[in-house]
């Protein structure tokens, strides 16, 4: 048992003399010849199957010979089987090894790229979350511009009710009027800039995807070569796979992995940077267009100040025009009133005169006379005649100037009534309604 035990665990000796050394035996047929022999004889059925004593050595020496080179052969064999089986043995546990180690390299591998998508996906979505807040503040700011819009169309309605010559195209309609124009573009720009918003949302979360099924698809890989690398001859579910042993259609090489994750990498980051250079963009959209929008309505309301101030200065100065015509008008009352007492104040004295007149055209013969008396008397009827119709003329010329007078105040009541009209309009309806205008918080889209 112990030269068994050491047959097995030992390696045995090689032979001294190779087996390739020894010299080949040449073996020669006997032939039934010469005195031994029983060619011919009487003997022969005795002696055909028999063997001389040379033949006998030859056939144990070929015996031995060969039980010699089988066993020489065999332990050639053993000892190379055994050499083989260790070689293979340790070429199958070194392949093995690196097989291993190769598989925790393309972990490594994997993981970095794992953690480099991870990483942008991350990016991706914060990048992906301030531009959506950025589309929500558009969206803010384009409900904010319906207010303005409002008021101006409002202004314009009321500013259209103004009468007679207060329907004039002012400074305040025309800068209302490029109000409107303004609300309109900046409402069409903030149209186009939600639009194009939606579009990189839209692009950001097909690359962020992209970077997902690959990241995905690196996971199921992680997966299977960390179970592959934990797999050893111990492993209790290992078969055996016949067809494994090759090489894809569709399998890729190491570089084109790398690559085609680079590519997604870099589309990706391509996709942020945009989303980036977006929420600049909108930024100064806001900003720009809120300043206008406030810029503009600070212009409107100036100029509805400096109206309202004209049309207020108007109202007072044709007031006073009132007033003073209306003190003109009474007096020119009066003054009809006296002329109308002057000319009746002339009948008693134009009466005396024509009696006395006609009185004296009753005188006798030559007492008829055309003496100064009778001369005084016809000039004074003439120079009452003419103080009355003086009188008449001039109260033609009051009563017509009263007319005037009153022609003019009711023109001027008019005119006040219109610009008090104007003035509602302006100061009570348009610029109290100004007043809800929104603030540049609110036109920013921060409310």
């Amino acid at each position: 048992m112990a030269a068994a035990e050491v047959l097995l665990k030992t390696e045995p000796a090689p032979q001294s003399i190779p087996v390739d050394a020894l010299g080949k035996k040449e073996h020669c047929i006997p032939i039934n010849t010469g005195s031994y022999t029983s060619h011919g004889l009487a003997t022969a059925g005795f002696r055909s199957s028999k063997y001389t004593p040379d033949e006998w050595h030859q056939n144990n020496y070929s015996k031995f010979y060969q039980s010699f080179s089988d066993r020489d052969n065999a332990e050639r064999i053993q000892h190379e089987s055994k050499k083989l089986a260790n070689e293979t043995l340790a070429i199958t546990n070194r392949t093995q090894a690196d097989v291993t180690k190769k598989l925790g390299e393309r972990i490594h591998d994997i993981d970095f790229w794992k953690f480099e998508l991870q990483r942008e996906i991350d990016d991706l979505i914060a990048g992906t979350e301030l531009l959506f807040q950025q589309k929500v503040r558009l969206e803010k700011a384009l409900d904010a511009t319906e207010i303005p819009m409002q008021i101006a169309t409002d202004n314009l309605e009321c500013r259209f009710r103004r009468q007679g010559p207060d329907l004039v195209k002012d400074n305040v309609e025309i800068q209302l009027l490029r109000e409107v124009d303004l609300l309109k573009s900046v409402q069409d720009l903030l149209k186009r800039t939600i639009e194009q918003t939606k579009n990189q949302i839209r692009m950001n979360r097909d690359a962020k995807q992209n970077l997902e099924l690959d990241w995905s698809d690196k996971l199921d890989a992680h997966n299977i070569d960390d179970k592959c690398g934990r797999l050893n001859n111990q492993s209790t579910d290992i078969q055996y796979h016949p067809n494994s042993a090759k090489f894809e259609d569709n399998s890729s090489t190491p570089e084109t992995w790398a690559q085609f994750t680079h590519d997604n990498i870099v589309r990706a980051e391509r996709e942020r940077m945009a989303s980036i250079n977006l929420r600049s963009l909108i930024d100064n959209v806001l900003h720009d267009t809120s300043d206008d929008l406030r810029e503009q309505c600070n212009s409107v309301n100036e100029a509805f100040a400096k109206r309202v101030e004209e049309m207020n200065d108007a109202k007072i100065k044709l007031e006073n025009h009132l007033q003073k015509v209306l003190i003109e008008i009474g007096n020119q009352e009066h003054n009809i009133a006296m002329l109308k007492d002057a000319i009746n104040d002339k009948e008693a004295p134009m009466q005396v005169s024509q009696t006395r007149l006609h009185h004296r055209t009753y005188r006798p013969s030559v007492e008829l006379c055309r003496d100064p008396v009778q001369y005084r008397l016809v000039s004074e009827v003439g120079e009452i005649t003419d103080s009355i119709e003086k009188l008449k003329f001039r109260l033609s010329e009051a009563e017509r100037s009263l007319h005037e007078l009153e022609d003019t105040r009711m023109a001027l009541e008019k005119e006040i009534a219109i610009k008090t009209n104007s003035l509602f309009i302006d100061r009570e309806k348009c610029m109290t309604v100004r007043t809800r205008y929104p603030t540049v918080i609110k036109l920013s889209g921060y409310q």
